[in-house]
C-alpha cells in the first residue's frame, strides 16, 4: 500500500503542509518496500486548478491512502474516483501522522471545502 502526505519539506521530520493543492512536496511511503520518496508538486505554481492537478499526481503515483488536513471538492472528486481513501491529518509531523494512521487513530476526511477557484492571495 502507498500512503501520500502533503509536506512542507523533503524530510520525515517535516510538518504536514496545510494546503493540499499548493503543497511544495508529496511524501509517498510504500508499506511493502518501506521506500519513501518525495515528489515535487508541479501544481503548486499553477494559476488555477492546483487541487485537481495535485490530485492527479496522487492518482498517477498509485496511492491507496491520502493523509491531509483538508481537500477541495474538485480534488476530492478525482481522489474518490480513484478509490483512494482520505484521512484527516493531525497537526504534527509526517512521522507522527504515520504512527497515528498505523494505530487507527486518524479519522476519515469527510469535511470537504468548496475550493478556492482562483481566489488564492486575493
Amino acid at each position: 500500500m502507498k500512503i501520500a502526505i502533503p509536506t512542507d519539506d523533503q524530510s520525515m521530520e517535516s510538518n504536514v503542509c496545510q494546503s493540499f493543492g499548493r503543497t511544495p512536496y508529496f511524501m509517498i511511503f510504500d508499506t511493502k518496500s518501506k521506500e519513501t520518496i518525495f515528489l515535487d508538486n508541479s501544481a503548486a505554481a499553477s494559476q488555477g486548478g492546483a487541487g485537481i492537478k495535485a490530485a492527479q499526481t496522487i492518482v498517477d503515483s498509485r496511492v491507496s491512502v491520502l493523509i491531509t488536513p483538508r481537500c477541495g471538492e474538485n480534488a476530492a472528486e478525482v481522489i474518490k474516483a480513484a478509490n483512494i481513501k482520505m484521512y484527516k491529518s493531525i497537526n504534527d509531523s509526517i512521522l507522527n501522522n504515520f504512527i497515528a494512521f498505523s494505530e487507527g487513530k486518524l479519522s476519515p476526511l469527510e469535511e470537504i471545502h468548496p475550493g478556492f477557484h482562483g481566489s488564492e492571495g486575493k
